[in-house]
């Protein structure tokens, strides 16, 4: 059987009309792209690092998402400004975006990005200063970091607290120093009122001159309270406190000599020397941690009157004369057995 001839479309004539299902679909899926297009670029990485592994940024304080987003983008660290703050605002984060430096990975997903903000993962440094340092060494220490801002002067003597101090950058060194001395006040506010009531001296200030010396005299923390109760024996007794570190100090300031004190050094005259003066020294001879002024504050009921060193980095004590004799002359063999090996070398 033979078809006719089709008839022919007249001019103007259109297709067939999508249907609404056809439009719904193609919706559907124009959606699904644009949420797997959103989806890799909040959780896929993001730009990489103009230089190095990671990307610097310094976010202020009250910089809001707007200007927190304009940081990131100038910093290369996302794509999208626009992306960022709304993915903040539907995470819910927007609002708790915290300041401060980030080191953000090459290539961290805007996602992370978020995640880091809101958890508050700043660069984090520290400046230490250790028990037993003078206040022209702490000074130096903060003077030298990297991350801090003008300049520190030498506070008084022992008027810090030795402790690793956490800090930001751009931070003042100034400020740091004044965090240190607070930090001393409020430890000296605490400890003093417990203090042992028969205690041979009258003021905080006397007492973190005592701790300083403690400090200096041993490497050994455990000894701390024991040093600290024959110096307080020896000060209730009207005995010189005898202690090198307050010589060391007269001569030289606290640097440390490399060697030995020199007779001559021993017979000076300065207000550090405790073997020509009685008493506490003008002034702390250090800056001593939290153990030394707790030991003296509150040291061990004792009859050690002295101590000499024992040859392995500590002390052995004494409660008389005789005794301490007899320890020194075990010490005097320690240092002519090691001087005698030294030349054998």
């Amino acid at each position: 059987m033979t078809r006719g001839p089709r008839p022919r479309r007249r001019p103007g004539s259109r297709g067939p009309a999508l249907s609404p299902r056809g439009l719904g679909g193609l919706a559907v899926i124009a959606g699904v792209l644009a949420l797997l297009v959103v989806g890799f670029l909040y959780a896929g990485p993001g730009p990489r690092a103009r230089q190095g592994a990671s990307t610097t940024v310094i976010l202020e304080h009250g910089a809001g998402v707007t200007g927190v987003a304009r940081a990131l983008k100038d910093a290369h660290v996302i794509r999208s400004q626009a992306l960022f703050m709304v993915m903040a605002k539907l995470g819910g984060a927007a609002g708790s975006l915290k300041a401060g430096e980030y080191a953000f990975a090459s290539g961290e997903s805007l996602a992370r990005v978020i995640s880091d903000l809101k958890a508050g993962r700043v660069v984090r440094h520290f400046v230490t200063v250790p028990e037993g340092w003078t206040s022209a060494m702490a000074a130096a220490a903060v003077n030298a970091s990297p991350v801090l801002t003008g300049l520190a002067e030498v506070p008084p003597e022992g008027s810090l607290l030795p402790e690793t101090y956490e800090v930001r950058r751009g931070d003042g060194r100034a400020r740091l120093i004044e965090r240190m001395q607070a930090a001393q006040v409020a430890l000296l506010a605490q400890l003093w009122p417990n203090r042992r009531p028969d205690l041979p001296f009258r003021t905080p200030e006397d007492a973190v001159t005592l701790a300083s010396i403690v400090e200096k005299e041993t490497g050994v923390p455990a000894e701390r309270p024991r040093i600290a109760a024959v110096f307080v024996n020896r000060l209730k007794a009207g005995m010189r406190l005898e202690s090198d570190p307050t010589v060391i100090y007269g001569v030289s300031q606290g640097a440390p000599l490399g060697r030995g004190l020199t007779v001559a050094e021993l017979a000076a005259e300065t207000p550090y020397n405790t073997y020509r003066i009685a008493g506490l020294p003008p002034t702390p001879i250090a800056n001593p941690g939290r153990a030394a002024i707790v030991a003296v504050l509150n040291p061990p009921q004792s009859s050690e009157m002295f101590f000499v060193a024992d040859g392995t980095g500590g002390h052995v004590f004494a409660s008389s004369f005789a005794e301490h004799q007899k320890n020194v002359a075990r010490w005097r063999e320690v240092e002519r057995a090691r001087a005698a090996a030294g030349t054998a070398k």
